[in-house]
């Protein structure tokens, strides 16, 4: 049962950090590292805030799971 549990947490992790934004606004950027807006205070709004709060709670619920199938 748990194991399912994780199988199905992991793929929906998977598929949410492929639906993320891309932080760089240019692939050379990621790269070289030449993110100008880099530390500026940008936040996240409508579904790139859903998304990026779903993937934690997930990630979350995966160490769980994991740890408790490692202690078992």
């Amino acid at each position: 049962m748990l194991e399912t549990i994780l199988l199905v947490v992991s793929v929906l992790i998977i598929a949410l950090v492929l639906l993320q934004g891309n932080k760089a606004s240019d692939s050379s950027q990621i790269i070289t590292g030449g993110n100008d807006a880099l530390f500026q205070n940008m936040k996240e709004r409508g579904l790139e805030l859903v998304i990026t709060r779903l993937t934690l709670i997930l990630g979350i619920v995966f160490f769980v799971v994991s740890l408790v199938l490692f202690l078992k």
